[in-house]
């Protein structure tokens, strides 16, 4: 998930598990220890890009580091504040669930967390929840700011920090719902169409968990399209060739193996300018509810490396404006 929603979430269950012990540090820590296992991103200044693709939500958003550093934050904590009333027990407790809540969540996201490394290179990924989801914010935003202002003794206090974790929790029931609705639309009008062996996966489109981005079919080629739990019509679907062979002359170069692996090989290869690009389809398409044919978000010039700076983030952020963002909206309520 984005920082943002780790940090207010981090201050609410914070104050739910020490907010009588440590006051409003609570919110502080809180936000500190759910936040942590992003701190990936600091060993990336020193990684090719695809070496901190596999890198970012590996083996810190692990169980086993979840196990080794939970014990030694609380233990400094404890250290730090042994003059307040906090047992080490109960910081153990803030730093454990606070972590464990971080790979939890992301794990909902399309990127996918190494909950078993070093032991096993599996991606969990479920594709419930866009990466940042404003639905999924709010609750725990609007609790924080509530929490740092209130003073210690409102009584209402626990009650917002519970309000703050139980709304996010019930959205992402829903975006369950959700999700499990358009899944069965694609193996209905889709996947029985398909030749077998052919497979699938739905992810919700930006910002929302009503309109989702579908991918379906096997190592020849991939169908995409866009499906809106308010759609009354099939699923319009888009063809792109995988074109794998086109690899063969790159097979034994580590950056293109790290990216099929990256991709759970969902990925198609095509030829534009001078470079052969390499597109991982979990990431839907740029604007792909306005145009389907549009471009894919991760593309990874193969041929001219140079051009991949922010390669996850450079597609989310293209081709937005005010008439994109009313197109979602119509997209989203069913409007072709």
């Amino acid at each position: 998930m984005d920082s943002v929603t780790h940090i207010v979430l981090g201050a609410c269950i914070g104050e739910l598990i020490a907010g009588k012990q440590l006051g409003k540090k609570a919110l502080l820590w809180g936000a500190v220890a759910q936040s942590f296992p992003d701190i990936d991103v600091v060993a990336a200044a020193w990684m090719d890009l695809p070496s901190e693709l596999l890198a970012h939500r590996g083996f810190t958003h692990s169980f086993l580091f979840v196990i080794l550093f939970s014990p030694v934050f609380a233990w400094l904590l404890h250290v730090a504040y042994r003059k307040l009333p906090v047992t080490y027990f109960r910081m153990l407790l803030l730093i454990g669930v606070e972590m464990l809540v971080h790979i939890f969540l992301d794990s909902f996201n399309n990127y996918g967390t190494g909950w078993l490394e070093p032991f096993s290179h599996r991606r969990f990924s479920w594709n419930t929840i866009y990466v940042a989801d404003p639905f999924l914010t709010i609750a725990p935003l609007v609790g924080g700011i509530l929490l740092l202002m209130l003073p210690l003794t409102a009584t209402r206090r626990k009650r917002i920090a519970a309000w703050g974790c139980v709304l996010p929790a019930l959205y992402l029931g829903y975006a369950l719902l959700n999700k499990a609705v358009i899944d069965r639309a694609v193996r209905e009008e889709v996947i029985t169409g398909l030749p077998a062996g052919s497979r699938y996966f739905t992810t919700p489109a930006p910002l929302n968990t009503w309109l989702w981005f579908v991918v379906a079919g096997n190592d020849s080629g991939y169908y995409t399209g866009y499906r809106s739990v308010f759609d009354r019509d099939k699923i319009t679907l888009h063809y792109f060739p995988s074109q794998r062979e086109w690899l063969r002359p790159y097979a034994d170069r580590r950056d293109v193996q790290q990216l099929i692996r990256f991709s759970q090989e969902f990925y198609t290869v095509e030829k534009y300018t001078d470079s052969l690009v390499f597109n991982d389809l979990r990431f839907g398409q740029v604007t792909g509810w306005k145009e389907g044919t549009n471009p894919f978000v991760f593309h990874y010039f193969l041929d001219d490396i140079a051009a991949n700076d922010l390669v996850v983030q450079r597609g989310r952020l293209a081709g937005w404006n005010r008439e994109v963002f009313r197109s979602l909206l119509r997209r989203i309520k069913g409007q072709k």
